[in-house]
């Protein structure tokens, strides 16, 4: 029997059967595989992404690793030319494999830059032994070598990309120092820093940077969506530019993203106050635009079922709208309880005129970060209703607000999905649709379903929840891209 293979198995580089998936792959460079694999060549010891353009080695020259930790682990540098750290992540469903996936998103967000493997262990209710374990499973090396190849990684891409200097660098990429951050540089990548730059760029207005993810991408679709749930003072668009502000800790600012041409790649411009949380930025905006998703695979298996197929077929690439903070887009969801969106917009939009904070960006209107739970948590039931909703509306406002600040419910997409859905639908107000719903933008729930949703009931001519369940099951895992994909042909059919 001929064995079918596709980027979202888990496949084995020491089986030759296997190996020969993985170099049909690299052959072809098939882009459904860039970011599920790397493949070594000992006869120059780079690694490289599975659609690099330089010439095909032997097979017999190739070693195949599922991460960059483990290719440079092995002694590999990073190419110079197809950029390891552009690669999307990999983001299929396997839930056996779920604390380790935890762990390397929490990691790509810097969690030990400043926090030890202890912490983080804790943070995930595992021991330091059970970490390791299921990270030297998963990825073939420690945490802490996978942070390592991480800071690496992303300071080789403010390096070629960005204007910063070495030591901006090093800093925003998570080394305490810049000494430690030179050797290991040099120990790693047989260059200095400054040898990687080139000619010194001289843009200093903003940190721009490339972002890889794996065609197609139904950008317009899936900017309108963003920018219709919010409010021009938040987030909008200037052509195909998606303007968005964004405040972590004490520091607020904007961002400004595009697609590219034919590539395979957005181009993001930072505003340079967000520095000191790039690392923790980054991995916010790959989920706010679903960049680490394989629509292909996702595209193919919705596309078997025949009434979801012509949505598939208008709008290939379609991801799910995700989520800078996941508080405000709780908040918005919470809103838009039988509300339509129009209504829910200015909802949101009076939260952030007395709740948000000023910021000063190069675009005119985009002028106020979304409010934070705490501020929200700390208004009276008085104010809240004064923002147009009713007694008990503004009750579920505050009890979430109160539950996020306080940390008892964690929006993360690392976090464990099942238990946050629970706990949100332990707060008066919020029932299985608005959880699901958080649960599909702000967790980044690939298989999350509201059922009761008018509109997908609708769209699938269904008369009762139970009949949307039923159909549902044909496109698990990924029932959350199928309401998507409903919900846009709803919208563009007026």
């Amino acid at each position: 029997m001929t064995r079918v293979y596709s980027s979202d198995m888990k496949l084995n580089p020491d089986s030759p059967t296997d190996r020969d998936v993985y170099y049909e792959a690299l052959r072809a460079r098939d882009a459904r595989f860039d970011g599920v694999f790397f493949v070594g060549v000992s006869s120059t010891r780079i690694y490289c992404r599975p659609v690099c353009t330089v010439r095909i080695p032997r097979p017999e020259r190739c070693s195949y690793f599922s991460n960059a930790a483990a290719a440079e682990q092995a002694g590999f540098r990073p190419c110079m030319k197809c950029r390891p750290e552009l690669a999307p992540g990999n983001g299929t469903l396997d839930s056996g494999r779920h604390h380790a996936r935890q762990a390397a998103d929490r990691i790509r967000a810097g969690a030990l830059n400043d926090g030890t493997v202890g912490q983080l262990a804790a943070s995930l209710g595992l021991s330091d032994r059970q970490l390791r374990r299921v990270v030297a499973r998963e990825y073939g090396v420690t945490p802490v070598a996978l942070a390592q190849t991480g800071r690496l990684l992303l300071a080789k891409h403010l390096l070629t990309d960005s204007a910063l200097t070495v030591a901006e660098v090093a800093f925003a990429s998570g080394f305490g120092s810049v000494r430690r951050f030179n050797t290991l540089f040099r120990s790693r990548y047989g260059m200095s820093p400054t040898a990687l730059r080139g000619r010194r760029l001289t843009d200093t207005t903003a940190i721009t940077l490339r972002l890889g993810f794996r065609p197609p991408l139904a950008w317009n679709a899936l900017t309108r969506f963003l920018v219709d749930r919010s409010t021009p003072r938040v987030a909008t668009l200037a052509g195909r530019r998606l303007l968005h502000t964004v405040r972590l800790g004490e520091s607020a600012g904007w961002i400004e993203v595009e697609p590219r041409d034919h590539d395979g790649q957005l181009t993001a411009s930072i505003a340079p106050s967000l520095l000191p949380h790039l690392a923790s930025l980054l991995p916010r905006l790959r989920h706010l635009l679903d960049l680490d998703s394989n629509p292909l695979n996702i595209d193919r298996h919705l596309a078997r079922d025949p009434r979801l197929a012509p949505c598939v077929q208008a709008c290939p690439g379609l991801r799910i709208p995700g989520s800078l903070d996941g508080f405000s887009m709780a908040l918005r969801a919470v809103l838009g309880q039988q509300v339509s969106v129009k209504a829910a917009t200015t909802l949101f939009a009076r939260f952030v005129a007395t709740f948000g904070q000023a910021v000063e960006t190069p675009f005119p209107g985009l002028d106020r970060t979304p409010p934070t739970a705490a501020e929200v948590a700390d208004a009276g039931i008085r104010q809240l209703i004064d923002q147009g909703l009713t007694g008990r509306r503004a009750e579920t406002v505050q009890r979430l607000a109160r539950a996020i600040a306080d940390g008892v419910i964690v929006l993360d997409p690392a976090g464990d999905r099942g238990a946050t859905v629970e706990a949100l639908q332990e707060l008066p107000g919020i029932g299985p649709w608005t959880a699901h719903y958080i649960a599909m933008r702000a967790l980044a729930d690939p298989d999350a379903l509201p059922p009761s949703d008018l509109g997908l009931l609708r769209a699938m001519e269904c008369r009762r929840p139970a009949e949307l369940l039923e159909a549902s099951r044909a496109w698990q895992p990924w029932r959350s891209y199928a309401a998507i994909h409903l919900w846009n042909s709803l919208n563009a059919g007026g």
